[in-house]
């Protein structure tokens, strides 16, 4: 089989509701695998080990509280000088929203890690980590493939605050209040029934400090020179795609492909835009949105793109709901309002627009160079079967941090072919129904 083939993961993607995921428990049994195929959970679900029981509401609340810290980190990306960061300026995701099975070492061992087309680095929990919550760790010592990098190594100036320590090459970052340590490691790490990547460089966490390490691993899709897709490039010539279901999908089910094979034929692009101070963000020219079909006055600054600031509009898969900077949402949401009519306006948490009676709301488009994304209401309102509350699923930018980006998240991402071809520096988008 051809390494460049697309493999299929299937996802037990968790919706908001638990009351509802109650009576889908039924779906956790694992799928039969063939061909390439990957399992993956959403954090969630009831399926993951790692799932928690709270309302509705408090698990909107959780989901949205996490976001804030997304967006906080994303800010601190951008926005960062062209100087050597220090450790407190590097924060990476901390609420995974989709998690793939991956195999590790030789004989291979099943670790969760998850997706984020944000970030670069892979790093897997290891034995012998201290502080480490997660219930199953990476075993080096049974792994017959297993290394580590001495600190002259290449990449070792790759990774943020690089030390050297017993000849071996180690950094540090942080993770919400938690601080990490990790060996910078490689070992075989296998995608798919066929498709194994030999001498893969990772961070083999050792120790954490604080309580927001999370208990899975994280696989970068950003591109950097140590993301997934710069270190398999000779294999899937750094092109990739997703579709993720919706929050509704009762199946659950979407694909990763890896590679130019099997990507859709017909499928519309916008240019892929390039940050110098941080170019594994995937940037995008976001130049109007609509709600229904009227144009919405969206101050121009709110959407151009500057690299010096850091400003633009990025595609993310690691942000749960949208978030526009202040005005650009403002705006929209005003409109939205408008749409709606005299139903009266209610709030919860973060989310300013929401309603306790049923509404019909109206499209919004993105409107990018080259192309139109028009998402229906599935992708635009979070609904409560317990009390009806309805909510826009968008928010402005966090007003404490000095966010100038705009986030396209994974929740106005669902049911959407999201194709990534970094060569040709474009992205594309499709409507796809995912199940």
């Amino acid at each position: 089989m051809s390494h460049s083939h697309l493999f299929v993961i299937p996802f037990l993607f968790q919706f908001l509701l638990l009351p509802v995921l109650s009576a889908l428990g039924s779906h956790c049994a694992t799928p039969p695998l063939s061909g390439s195929q990957l399992q993956v959970l959403h954090l969630y679900s009831p399926c993951s080990p790692f799932r928690h029981h709270l309302s509705w509401a408090d698990t909107l609340l959780d989901m949205e509280s996490k976001d804030q810290a997304r967006l906080q980190y994303l800010s601190s990306l951008v926005a960062r000088r062209s100087i050597v960061p220090i450790a407190s300026a590097r924060r990476i995701l901390n609420n995974p929203t989709y998690i793939v099975h991956v195999r590790v070492g030789t004989p291979p061992q099943s670790m969760l890690m998850a997706m984020d087309t944000s970030n670069d680095a892979a790093w897997i929990p290891c034995t012998g980590c201290v502080g480490c919550p997660a219930s199953t760790l990476f075993n080096t010592r049974t792994s017959t493939s297993y290394s580590t990098f001495t600190c002259k190594a290449a990449q070792c100036k790759q990774v943020p605050n690089s030390v050297c320590a017993n000849s071996s090459c180690s950094f540090g970052f942080t993770y919400g209040s938690s601080s990490v340590t990790a060996n910078l490691s490689r070992d075989a790490v296998t995608l798919a029934n066929n498709d194994t990547v030999p001498g893969f460089t990772f961070g083999c966490v050792l120790k954490a400090n604080g309580s927001s390490m999370p208990a899975q691993g994280l696989l970068g899709l950003g591109r950097g020179p140590l993301s997934l897709i710069s270190q398999t490039h000779s294999l899937y010539k750094s092109t990739f795609s997703y579709c993720l279901p919706s929050f509704t999908s009762p199946s659950f089910t979407g694909s990763l492909r890896l590679g130019p094979v099997a990507q859709p034929k017909r499928i519309k692009f916008t240019p892929l835009l390039t940050n110098p101070r941080r170019s594994s963000l995937y940037y995008v020219n976001l130049i109007g949105i609509r709600v229904g079909r009227r144009v919405v006055d969206v101050p121009p600054s709110a959407l151009a793109f500057n690299p010096t600031t850091g400003a633009g509009t990025i595609i993310d898969s690691g942000t749960v709901f949208t978030r526009l900077v202040e005005p650009a949402y403002r705006a929209v949401r005003d409109a939205f309002r408008r749409r709606i009519g005299n139903a009266t306006v209610t709030s919860l948490g973060g989310f300013d627009t929401c309603y306790a009676s049923p509404i019909t709301a109206p499209t919004i488009t993105f409107m990018f160079a080259g192309m139109n994304v028009t998402l229906p209401q599935e992708n635009l309102l979070i609904h409560s079967t317990a009390g009806g509350t309805s909510c826009l699923a968008m928010a402005a930018a966090p007003a404490n941090v000095n966010s100038v980006v705009n986030v396209i998240a994974n929740m106005q991402q669902q049911n959407h072919r999201i194709l990534f071809d970094i060569p040709n520096s474009r992205i594309g988008v499709a409507r796809e129904r995912c199940t």
